[in-house]
């Protein structure tokens, strides 16, 4: 620690800016707790006095500035010495004489007892198309409409020079504005498995009070903030921006992704197993379901982890149908350590979200296995499966974001796109029966890069008609794409 840093003096804090909202999931969130000795692999971290869901305020800085920080800077860039996260959240780990971070942060207990949905999760051998060998696992998930208080307060203090005090105090405001702001988007998932559909949320409405503790007014309004005797009010909205009166710019926006939003119809029944045991009288296997906000029944879901493993094993196929295995899989979706321990750690640029499916059915089909030497019933072997049924208005909408993506990947995306399109790539369990069979109806493509205009394809299925507005463009991406693995 360096003697500057010892000899620094307190920080003389001139205003307060406590910032309030509600944070709703949107999807079902995995908050683990470690607890080795839970029966289940992976359970919630709760609250041990009231037994609520509890979402650290370290877990919401930490998204909060990873951010901050992509918006800044780009996926996969590392934190800068002067940037926006880090004035915002203080020094980065390798800076010994950091600053601490004027962002206070508290812990967030949910405001009842959460409703918990059961997972299970399991990896498929790619060859085989069956389960690995104690590879099953399970989880405990908050369910969607949980809620989360939250409550922020940045201290801002008296620099020596009063040049810089307003630049400091715009370059604070600002830099807070544009972290909420993703969530009031929606664009900051919580949780484990971010990218594969669980943890997202929003915050629909913010109070925002602001104290100049130079003022006697405010000081007494701060020291008497969250009792009934304090006078100040807050400003209500569902614009950060606006709350804290500050214009942010969409041009400092430095992500650069690739988004495919498309919307089917099941051409087939789809099963995807649920781990949660359902009540009374049920069948053996049924369609894997959850909770989604302002509905009062679970919604049949596509997982976006079942999906994810879908398109792994598609791609893979695909790359060594050309006979040239590359590491474009492992860029993706991430390493496979199955068979090589080696591989460096990375997380997967594939984001895949959790679809809701509407409008369906559900019939319960009995099933028996038979015997293959007499040819008759297996004894003990009955069973029953509810998979749900599509009708024409049968909807579900998938939506993949690739960060950083390179032509050639843009390419296999489109591939897998085509074979989900033409239901020749399914889904789920049971596909070996005819199971899990998707039918394109229409998707939008979208390209963002920094600094460019936003790029906007759009594909539509009319009858046996597919319309695609700049097909050369999309199908150069696929050139790129045969022609980098082909090399």
């Amino acid at each position: 620690m360096s003697l500057e840093r010892l000899n620094r003096h307190q920080r003389p804090i001139t205003k307060r800016i406590i910032v309030r909202g509600t944070l709703m999931l949107d999807t079902p969130t995995c908050l683990g707790s470690g607890d080795v000795d839970s029966p289940t692999d992976l359970a919630l971290l709760k609250d041990s006095i009231s037994d609520h869901a509890l979402l650290t305020g370290s877990s919401i800085a930490g998204a909060l500035r990873n951010y901050l920080r992509e918006y800044e800077h780009g996926y996969g860039i590392g934190e800068q010495e002067c940037d926006r996260a880090t004035a915002l959240f203080g020094g980065t780990r390798r800076a010994d004489d950091g600053e601490q971070s004027p962002l206070i942060v508290n812990d967030g207990i949910s405001t009842n007892i959460p409703t918990v949905e059961l997972r299970d999760g399991v990896e498929i051998e790619g060859t085989t198309s069956t389960a690995k060998k104690g590879q099953k696992y399970d989880l405990e998930l908050l369910a969607a409409e949980t809620e989360f208080p939250l409550c922020f307060e940045l201290l801002i203090e008296q620099k020596q020079d009063p040049r810089e005090q307003q630049n400091y105090e715009d370059r604070l405001v600002k830099s807070l504005a544009l972290a909420l702001r993703g969530l009031e988007f929606g664009e900051i998932n919580i949780g484990m498995k971010k990218r594969r559909g669980f943890g997202r949320c929003h915050v629909g409405e913010w109070q925002v009070w602001k104290f100049d503790l130079r003022e006697h007014s405010d000081r007494m309004a701060w020291l008497l903030f969250d009792r009934e005797c304090t006078n100040k009010l807050p400003v209500i909205t569902n614009k950060i921006a606006d709350a804290l009166s500050v214009v942010l710019d969409e041009k400092e926006d430095k992500r650069d992704r690739f988004i495919i939003q498309a919307t089917f119809k099941l051409a087939s029944p789809l099963l995807i197993r649920s781990g949660q045991a359902e009540t009374g009288c049920a069948p053996d296997v049924i369609h894997l379901k959850s909770h989604r906000p302002g509905e009062t029944e679970p919604k049949p879901v596509l997982s976006g982890t079942s999906l994810a493993g879908v398109l792994r094993h598609r791609a893979e196929r695909i790359v060594n149908t050309l006979k040239k295995p590359i590491t474009i899989i492992d860029e993706i979706f991430g390493p496979d350590f199955s068979e090589d321990k080696t591989k460096e750690a990375k997380a997967s640029r594939l984001i895949v979200h959790e679809s809701v499916i509407e409008n369906t059915a559900d019939l319960v089909q009995n099933r028996i296995a038979i015997d293959r030497f007499t040819g008759g019933a297996y004894h003990g072997a009955l069973f029953s499966e509810q998979p749900i049924f599509g009708s024409d208005k049968t909807r579900l909408t998938l939506e993949l974001e690739l960060r950083q993506p390179k032509n050639a990947e843009i390419g296999l995306l489109l591939l897998l796109l085509k074979d989900l399109w033409t239901s020749d790539l399914p889904v789920g369990g049971e596909s070996s029966i005819g199971r899990g069979r998707l039918q394109g109806i229409n998707a939008t493509i979208i390209r963002q890069m920094p600094g460019e205009a936003i790029q906007t394809w759009t594909i539509s299925q009319e009858g046996k008609h597919l319309q695609v507005s700049d097909a050369k463009a999309l199908e150069a991406f696929v050139s790129d794409f045969s022609g980098k693995v082909a090399a």
